[in-house]
Parts: structure tokens; sequence; C-alpha cells
């Protein structure tokens, strides 16, 4: 099964690169990319859940103050 997202940011950010989950049932089922139009292909071998998006948060780095 593939899923197609088109995302918009309000604010008119780009969203190219922006690492995304599709998580099925809670769990994360998928990875991928948006690219410099804000669309995201997933692709998945789960057939029926609950969908859910989540910003892949695991590029964030901590910055300590010096």
């Amino acid at each position: 099964m593939t899923f197609t997202v088109k995302l918009e940011l309000a604010s008119a950010q780009s969203l190219k690169d922006m690492p995304l989950e599709l998580l099925a049932d809670g769990v994360a089922v998928a990875r991928a990319t948006a690219d410099e139009t804000g669309k995201v292909l997933f692709a998945t071998q789960v057939k029926a859940a609950k969908w859910a998006l989540r910003v892949d948060r695991t590029i964030l780095k901590t910055h300590r103050a010096p």
C-alpha cells in the first residue's frame, strides 16, 4: 500500500527534506522525506490501521548553552 501526502505550512516555509514517519496504530511503519513541493510518498505492507503522521525528531540535535 502506498500513501502520498502533500504538506503545506501556513508560514510558507519549505518542507524540503523534512523527515516524517507513517504510524499504524501508534507504531512507525514507514519513513520518508518531503520533496521541494511538500509531497511525501510512503510505502508499507500494513493493510488496515489507525493512521497518523509525525515528524521524525531523530534529526534534531540538543544544543547546550556555553
